[in-house]
């Protein structure tokens, strides 16, 4: 019992700290924010964020792949939801909607697009972009290979430029004036793009 009682407390406190970060990161980024107001906002101790992660970069990392695991859930079940969730065309518009929806979120548009590659760097960041999005566009895209539906090309250096494609079309919409407008035009101009990936 006294072990399940510190685990439980080793949970909670976790989540404190998770939620708290989320929060402070996505309102004023990465850099505005302390370990000592992150601390604070959670109610524990700086030992208690130490413990845990390390340090605040230790938090944001933890952060940032709960909101990354967060977002891939939310576009895979987007395209669950379709009549067919087999039809690749229907399936690669529906998951770009869904992520340029998500991208108008400020923890999306500051945390995993702006701070994420910045705090990790480039192969830390495409480390943990592998887990989630950009393993979603490879996933999709070797089923379309083996579905004969792609020209053959080197698969996974092709779903690394279709997401740098797709993040610049959310950082568009995140910093339009009109961002419905931004929306329908930078969905159109992704989707033209992968037309030209697919055959037929």
């Amino acid at each position: 019992m006294p072990r399940r009682s510190q685990e439980d407390r080793s949970r909670t406190t976790r989540a404190a700290l998770e939620q708290a970060g989320r929060r402070l990161f996505a309102e004023r980024g990465y850099a505005g924010v302390s370990a000592a107001e992150i601390v604070a906002a959670a109610g524990v101790t700086r030992g208690a964020l130490q413990h845990h992660y390390g340090d605040k970069r230790g938090l944001f990392v933890a952060v940032l792949e709960q909101l990354e695991a967060d977002n891939t859930a939310e576009i895979t079940r987007a395209v669950a939801e379709l009549p067919d969730p087999a039809d690749l065309r229907a399936a690669m518009a529906a998951g770009l909607r869904a992520f340029l929806t998500l991208c108008r979120r400020p923890e999306t548009l500051r945390i995993a697009m702006s701070d994420g590659p910045a705090v990790l760097g480039w192969q830390g960041w495409r480390e943990l972009e592998s887990r989630h999005g950009l393993g979603l566009i490879t996933g999709m895209l070797e089923e379309a290979d083996r579905a004969g539906l792609i020209a053959h090309a080197p698969v996974r250096v092709l779903a690394q430029l279709i997401l740098s494609a797709v993040t610049e079309a959310g950082m568009i919409i995140a910093h339009a004036e009109d961002p419905e407008t931004a929306a329908l035009q930078t969905e159109q101009s992704v989707l033209l793009l992968l037309s030209g990936v697919l055959r037929g």
